[in-house]
């Protein structure tokens, strides 16, 4: 793994307790999670008081006060012990700034203390049967009744939809004004009547990371429940946040990329074959000096995208250029490591089949990579 240069001494001991919290909590019990397709509500409660949750957030709000690095330094110790599908970056670093960027102070003040210290697990509901990428297409609403709303609707594909308390949902207020009429609720599950959670879908990869189907059947939300307090908002705001997302997708296509070679160097330099060691034939060499390229060329990329994103210049074509390429990039390279592993490659034991099988979500979420194209292709 290819360090970034921004990493600080403080930086460090951050990764020394992540990692120690990765070893101890999360990593022995990785086979009983992705059986179970869920990870358990005292993990997220261990994570909050492990400091390992909204580490970004200010600390006026119970957040760690850190930066866009702690959040890549998680990602890299999960992704060390090969443990792809825990979504404290979906929790912490795409949904908990939602609320702390636009929520009013009242609902900032209820929800981010207790996604801090996990409490509150967030999901983000977006997707539909028949909107995925196409935002504007949702179908579900929130019918404005008295002072109040009533919601409505069907989502799925919900990462922590099955163990999430706290959703945050898309939905629409006005059904003639287009991607103006789009709003986003808060919406607490405890007690919420109308609201049920469909079955845990069955996925080729990521297996410890509940998707859900959510199913909305008049369910009442009090006014305060309307992110920001404002209707109509809910667009806007979904597109300001979709590069940092992206972004976020990158880091951890770019740590899987990294250690996807690291392990595959590892095994070509014991495994033999007719009397020499795998790292012996050209093949192999030319094969890793490609890896090993591509997963240099990707660090680079997202180090100048995350000093970008700093500065407040990431905008939407480079995230999207960053994002498809990197998850492209690291296909590429979990199929040729997994090559180069032989059969035992195919074997779940070893970790560069569970990459395989994870990476392949890259290109999926977040915006397929043909979007992604699109969005580029628009700006020539």
């Amino acid at each position: 793994m290819i360090r970034s240069r921004h990493y600080t001494p403080a930086h460090e001991d951050f990764r020394a307790g992540v990692r120690r919290f990765m070893e101890k909590e999360c990593a022995p019990y990785r086979d009983a999670w992705q059986a179970a397709g869920r990870t358990p509500p005292e993990l997220w409660r261990k994570a909050g008081e492990a400091g390992l949750l909204c580490t970004k957030m200010s600390p006026e709000y119970g957040g760690g006060g850190g930066d866009l690095f702690h959040c890549l330094i998680v990602l890299e110790e999960q992704t060390r012990i090969c443990f792809n599908e825990l979504t404290f970056y979906l929790h912490s670093d795409i949904i908990a700034p939602y609320i702390e960027l636009y929520g009013t102070e009242d609902q900032k003040r209820r929800y981010l203390p207790k996604m801090a210290t996990g409490e509150f697990v967030a999901a983000i509901a977006m997707t539909e049967p028949g909107a995925g990428s196409d935002l504007q297409a949702i179908r579900t609403t929130a019918r404005a009744v008295g002072n109040g709303y009533r919601l409505n609707g069907q989502k799925v594909f919900i990462s922590n939809g099955q163990v999430g308390n706290l959703i945050v949902v898309a939905a629409k207020t006005d059904g003639g004004a287009g991607a103006k009429g789009i709003s986003l609720f808060l919406l607490e599950t405890e007690k919420a009547e109308g609201f049920t959670r469909g079955k845990n879908l069955k996925k080729i990869g990521c297996k410890a990371q509940d998707s859900s189907e959510l199913f909305f059947d008049d369910v009442y939300l009090p006014p305060e429940a309307l992110l920001g307090g404002v209707e109509g908002q809910g667009f806007p705001m979904l597109m300001r946040r979709l590069p940092e997302e992206r972004l976020i997708m990158a880091m951890s296509a770019v740590a899987n990329t990294e250690e996807a070679v690291t392990e595959t160097v590892a095994y070509t330099s014991e495994r033999k074959a007719f009397g020499q060691r795998l790292m012996d034939f050209q093949n192999t060499r030319f094969k890793l000096a490609e890896a090993k390229t591509k997963a240099v060329l990707g660090r680079v990329f997202l180090e100048r995208c995350m000093d970008a994103f700093i500065e407040g210049k990431l905008d939407t074509t480079t995230a999207a250029m960053l994002k498809w390429w990197t998850t492209q990039r690291q296909n590429e390279v979990a199929d040729e490591c997994l090559q180069l592993h032989g059969g035992y490659g195919y074997m779940m034991e070893y970790d560069i089949a569970r990459r395989y099988a994870d990476s392949r979500l890259g290109r999926i979420a977040g915006g397929t990579n043909e979007i992604m194209k699109d969005i580029i292709g628009r700006t020539l």
